[in-house]
């Protein structure tokens, strides 16, 4: 891959739509590859004709930002904008309908991205979208798509490392405000319990951290909130605590080669307040191993400054790539 792989970045668009992300947010994985991909070092060409992927180089975040009308509640410029893109890039240059998208591949962490590409039929259908809402009942097909892992990074860096297994005290835990569904239905369950063992709080008591409980804790639990993709994944690996996903439909980053089997669990949704019987029954050696290997896969969901091997952003490229290699420009009719 690293020496075929070749990505054309469309020069069109004008910032702070294109060619701009968040680097410092919630939405921080999109802003950190559109920033690194542009910066040409990597995996990118000035030759389209060389070129195996094209990189349609619109944040789905900071269009939400500048065309969203909350009073409203209305998408449409964000799918004017998507529309006319496409209009533009395909009578420019031939690539686009030579495989009616197929080829080309756009990147979103915002929850709106399967929303953007939906007004592009050939887009949402056929491109390759790299989306952090990889929900499978919301069309991410996973055979084109590849899942993007969520990536808080509110001062830029992350923050990696934490307790022994001998020393982590908290069976369980999780924090976080009400927010769809399954957060109902876990802090519901768990939240008065006062159960030492599984400490589920919507709110942490004034004076206690986050991080610190985290990287106390052998499982951190990931529910999904009103869309799949959660950012407690990559904080959970980021404080080596086993993560616990619980959601429907879910496609985890990356599991074309991570076996998330090994170094997770999987909790469906309706065996919420069976969480802690399951975890118990976890055997201490299968823990440990499991957590051993989550500090394995740990470089795999790490942002560098400068991309090194295996990091996130040669990850996130691999994917699609992979993907890539199932797209044959011969099939739609080209000469």
């Amino acid at each position: 891959m690293e020496k075929l792989f070749k990505i054309y970045v469309y020069q069109e668009g004008e910032p702070p739509m294109f060619h701009n992300g968040p680097c410092k947010s919630i939405y921080s994985s999109e802003g950190r590859f559109i920033h690194e991909v542009e910066k040409g070092k990597l995996y990118t060409t000035q030759d389209p004709d060389e070129a195996l992927v094209y990189f349609l180089p619109f944040s789905v975040a900071m269009l939400v930002r500048y065309l969203y009308e909350s009073e409203s509640l209305k998408t449409d410029a964000i799918g004017r904008i998507v529309i006319d893109y496409i209009h533009v890039i395909s009578g420019k240059y031939p690539y686009w309908n030579r495989s009616v998208g197929a080829d080309h591949f756009m990147l979103s962490c915002h929850d709106w991205g399967p929303l953007a590409s939906s007004y592009v039929p050939h887009l949402f259908n056929k491109s390759i979208r790299v989306l952090c809402n990889a929900n499978t009942s919301e069309g991410f097909n996973p055979a084109k798509d590849a899942s993007f892992p969520e990536i808080n990074l509110l001062k830029g860096e992350a923050d990696i490392g934490g307790l022994p297994p001998s020393r982590r005290s908290i069976l369980a835990f999780f924090a976080g405000h009400l927010h769809g569904y399954i957060r109902y239905l876990l802090l519901n369950e768990w939240k008065d319990k006062n159960d030492p063992d599984v400490q589920v709080y919507d709110q942490l008591p004034k004076g206690v951290s986050y991080m610190s409980k985290l990287k106390n804790s052998r499982f951190c639990l990931c529910p999904s909130g009103y869309e799949v993709a959660s950012p407690r994944i990559v904080e959970a690996i980021y404080a080596e605590c086993v993560p616990v996903l619980i959601s429907d439909g879910y496609v985890a980053p990356f599991s074309d080669v991570l076996n998330w089997k090994s170094f997770s669990v999987q909790i469906a949704v309706k065996d919420i307040p069976n969480i802690k019987e399951i975890l118990m029954g976890i055997s201490q050696r299968q823990y440990l191993r499991m957590q051993r290997r989550v500090k394995q896969v740990q470089r795999h969901f790490v942002v560098n400054p400068t991309p090194k091997r295996y990091d996130v952003f040669h990850m996130i490229n691999h994917s699609i790539w992979l993907r890539r290699l199932n797209v044959h420009i011969q099939d739609f009719g080209v000469p």
